[in-house]
């Protein structure tokens, strides 16, 4: 069982191509036999798998060297040697590959099923192919081309269609499993939530992948808590969800702070569809405080909600199929 990783090092190597054989018949009556090495195999690829199954890059991190099989050289008789096992390495969907060094991105896996990465070296010609009428027999053959090996830094990004953004205990875990199939801890201390917590919203045809992003705090984009490990996962969403819990002392400037820490991450999130909801109004207190959210952002859309009770979650999840699929409404 492997826990949660979003992002490790791994080394990666192409199989050498197999040399091609020098040899010489040799058959009764013939004394002079002429030349009949075969063929090197070509060196094993390596091929990124992109597996719907996986939720982490916990099995890479516990294996971090790939190295597929050189090829077999040739034999007499030209005997072509076997060609290389390729190394398959299993990825999660939303996976990146990048250069080690350069931090460069080498290939984005979304969308794909299998690719790739590098082929194996081509196997060397036995001393076969150079005979001539000149030259009966010839006594070399050709080298094996050698494959290619790097050192590549594998990065998940979740694939979600909505993230769910706010500070710690403000609620996403526990809309997160009202509305979806998530199981995701909930409890009344900050940061319950380490990992991201993915869940599948049904409607009609329809499924609505939802990403409960763990807690951020003031500094996320700097460093600081959890929040920052874990904003690369909203990068893929279609929308945010903001969620500020009105029980707490900050509810005014919250909704700000986080998109202030979105914003110092990847300017971009803003332009993504969101909505402000407003969680915990069930609280005593909390609907005067609705009234001043509202007010100090009346250019964004605010919706009341208690996971307790259940109001406002018919507001909420039509929100969700607006952002995703607007014209299914």
């Amino acid at each position: 069982m492997f826990g949660f990783s979003d992002e490790t090092y791994i080394d990666i190597a192409s199989g050498n191509g197999g040399s091609g054989c020098v040899s010489f018949r040799r058959e009764k009556y013939v004394p002079k036999g002429g030349p009949d090495g075969g063929d090197g195999g070509r060196g094993g690829d390596v091929v990124f798998v992109v597996d719907p199954n996986m939720r982490t890059l916990g099995p890479l991190k516990a294996h971090r060297s790939y190295k597929a099989q050189n090829g077999q050289p040739g034999r007499g008789a030209r005997r072509h040697g076997s060609d290389g096992k390729d190394a398959e390495i299993h990825v999660p969907e939303g996976t990146i590959i990048r250069d080690a060094h350069s931090g460069e991105i080498i290939k984005d896996l979304s969308g794909v099923d299998r690719y790739v990465f590098f082929e194996g070296g081509k196997g060397g010609k036995g001393n076969w192919h150079y005979r001539t009428s000149k030259r009966q027999a010839p006594r070399y053959a050709q080298s094996g081309i050698p494959g290619q090996e790097l050192r590549v830094h594998i990065e998940l990004r979740i694939i979600a269609d909505i993230g769910f953004v706010g500070f710690p205990n403000a609620g996403k875990s526990s809309l997160l499993n009202h509305l979806t199939n998530a199981h995701s801890k909930v409890a009344g201390y900050p940061f319950t939530t380490k990992i991201p917590h993915l869940g599948v919203f049904k409607y009609a045809e329809r499924d609505i992948i939802l990403a409960d992003i763990p807690g951020i705090i003031e500094g996320a984009s700097h460093g600081a808590g959890l929040g920052f490990k874990f904003l690369r996962h909203i990068a893929r969403t279609s929308g945010v969800a903001y969620l500020v819990d009105m029980d707490d002392d900050r509810y005014l400037e919250a909704y700000a702070t986080l998109r202030a820490e979105l914003s110092a991450y990847a300017p971009e999130m803003l332009d993504k569809p969101s909505i402000l909801i407003a969680t915990k109004i069930d609280i005593e207190g909390t609907a005067d405080r609705l009234e001043e959210l509202k007010a100090a952002y009346p250019d964004t859309e605010v919706a009341a909600l208690s996971v307790f009770t259940g109001e406002g979650i018919s507001t909420v999840k039509q929100a969700f199929i607006r952002m995703v699929s607007p014209e299914s409404l």
